[in-house]
């Protein structure tokens, strides 16, 4: 059994694949961060793990898992499989790194595009011979929200909500149409500027908010909210 642990910015998941199949996945909280994973560790018996943090990991929290199973912390000098042609390859996030594995191993021969919406949204293009050639970051959709309520006066901090209308006759409802609306074109806009070059194209959406966007794109796409973790297990189990 493998074990993958994903510290985001916002959440953390930690998930355990068997053979390649995704047995149990949960979002935790940091409390109790490590005597929750070791129980899982126990429990599945794990001979294996990799953890991905964009946020802030305590090096006692490493020292407390290393103790306990081989882990490894996945950064710019982990073993991957594919080729990174990124020019600054030591900033690229370990998240990017985790969806672009995955791209390769579940889509081998074919150029991807894999779009994570999460707190930002980030397009990621990897080709069918497995280079890895960038892509962009973009603010997500709560921070857009955020962005309005924080650097203006009056305008209020909303919740995602889906207006089906072209114009707002309120505050509110403008704002969700400029923000939703805005996304949503922002993506398919990206998306088709991509098929445009690579006719080919396999598009994957994943993130915290894929379920909000996934029906509401214009573009065909594969939306898989386990792409990252999926990505995670394809290089534990590459190194392994």
């Amino acid at each position: 059994m493998n074990l993958v642990i994903d510290i985001g910015n916002s959440r953390c998941k930690i998930a355990i694949f068997n053979s390649g199949e995704l047995v149990y996945n949960e979002v935790i909280t940091r409390i109790n961060f490590t005597k929750k994973i070791i129980n899982l560790i126990d429990k599945f018996s794990c001979n294996g793990a990799i953890i991905s943090s964009v946020g802030f990991v305590k090096k006692s929290e490493i020292e407390e898992l290393e103790a306990k199973i081989n882990l490894i912390q996945l950064n710019s000098s982990t073993n991957i499989p594919f080729l990174n042609k990124y020019l600054t390859p030591k900033t690229l996030g370990v998240d990017r790194i985790a969806l672009v594995s995955s791209a390769v191993s579940k889509f081998p021969g074919k150029d991807v595009l894999i779009i994570d919406a999460g707190t930002c949204i980030t397009f990621d293009f990897v080709n069918k011979e497995k280079c890895y050639l960038g892509g962009a970051i973009s603010p997500g959709i709560k921070m857009r929200y955020k962005a309005l309520h924080e650097f203006t006066q009056n305008l209020p901090l909303l919740e995602p909500e889906s207006i089906n209308t072209l114009m707002g006759n309120s505050t509110e409802k403008c704002i969700h149409l400029g923000v939703v609306n805005g996304v949503i074109n922002e993506i398919d806009g990206v998306i088709n500027e991509y098929k445009e070059k690579n006719q080919d194209l396999t598009v994957v959406l994943t993130g915290g908010d894929v379920k909000f966007l996934s029906n509401k794109l214009k573009n065909g796409i594969f939306a898989n909210p386990n792409f990252l973790l999926e990505g995670l297990n394809t290089i534990l189990t590459y190194n392994l």
